[in-house]
């Protein structure tokens, strides 16, 4: 009994049933929102210092430090 309950807990796709591609009109807005975020990270990573700094001080600098060495960015 028990192994009937098991296989048919195990499914399989038919055949015939794979799943349609996704198309690219559906992809594209949020590969770009996760590309401008992507980029916003690496700017308060790698930039956010200095001459460049959107905001005083040096908060963001420290919140970001160790990834910034750990990605090779030198700040001091």
């Amino acid at each position: 009994m028990a192994e009937a309950i098991a296989s048919a807990a195990i499914s399989t796709p038919a055949a015939g049933s794979l799943s349609a591609p996704l198309p690219v009109r559906a992809v594209l807005p949020w590969a770009l929102f996760v590309g401008l975020l992507m980029l916003v990270a690496l700017y308060f990573v790698g930039a956010e210092q200095g001459a460049t700094a959107v905001f005083a001080g040096e908060g963001v600098h420290e919140w970001v430090h160790d990834g910034r060495h750990l990605l090779g960015f030198p700040c001091h």
